[in-house]
C-alpha cells in the first residue's frame, strides 16, 4: 500500500477537519434542540448518560419532531461514514489481494482486520440502540447496549491493535496457562 504518496498531510487535515467538524455540527444540533424541549414527566432518565430517545421519551411537546429531524440527519450522516468506510475496505482489499507476496498480504489484513473489527462493533450496537422497535425496549436492554456501544470499543481498539505484538500474545498465552492450568 501506498499510503503516504496516496493520502498527503492536506488530505489528511482535510478529513481530520470534515470528521471533526462534522461530529461538532452533530453535537450542537441535538444538544440545543435537546436543550430547549420541555419536560412533562420528571428529569429522570434511565440510563448512565442523557441519550437522545430516551430524553424524547421525557417530552411531552410537539417539539421532539425537531429532535427526530436530527437524528434523520445524523443516521445520513452515519451511513454515508459508514459507505466510505466500506468502499474503502473494497479498494484496500482489492490493493491487498492482488500483493504477490503472502507475508505482504498477511501483513495487511492483520493490520486492516482489527480496525474492521472494532468499527463492526461500534456501528453495530450502535444500530440496535437507535433503531430497535419500542416493543423489544426495556431499562436493562437499553442499558446494556448503551454500555456495549459507549464503553466497549474505546478500550477494545487498542487491545485488539497490540495484539499483533508477539510480545503481549505470548504474555497472554503465559497468563492463560498459568490460570487455567494451575488448578
Amino acid at each position: 500500500l501506498h499510503y503516504g504518496s496516496l493520502l498527503g498531510s492536506t488530505a489528511c487535515a482535510q478529513m481530520a477537519a470534515a470528521a471533526w467538524g462534522s461530529g461538532f455540527l452533530n453535537a450542537v444540533l441535538h444538544t440545543a434542540t435537546t436543550f430547549s424541549l420541555p419536560l412533562c414527566q420528571g428529569n429522570a432518565v434511565e440510563q448512565f448518560f442523557c441519550e437522545i430517545p430516551h430524553i424524547l421519551k421525557l417530552s411531552c411537546s410537539d417539539y421532539y419532531l425537531r429532535e427526530v429531524g436530527f437524528i434523520a440527519f445524523s443516521f445520513c450522516l452515519g451511513v454515508s461514514c459508514f459507505v466510505f468506510i466500506v468502499l474503502s475496505y473494497v479498494q484496500i482489499f482489492r490493493a491487498v489481494l492482488r500483493m504477490p507476496s503472502e507475508q505482504g498480504r498477511h501483513k495487511a489484513f492483520s493490520t486492516c482486520l482489527p480496525h474492521l473489527a472494532v468499527v463492526s462493533l461500534f456501528v453495530s450496537t450502535g444500530m440496535v440502540a437507535y433503531l430497535k422497535p419500542n416493543s423489544v425496549s426495556s431499562p436493562f436492554l437499553d442499558l446494556l447496549v448503551s454500555l456495549l456501544y459507549s464503553m466497549l470499543p474505546p478500550p477494545v481498539n487498542p487491545l485488539i491493535y497490540s495484539m499483533r505484538n508477539q510480545e503481549l500474545k505470548d504474555a497472554l498465552r503465559k497468563l492463560f496457562e498459568y490460570i487455567f492450568l494451575k488448578k
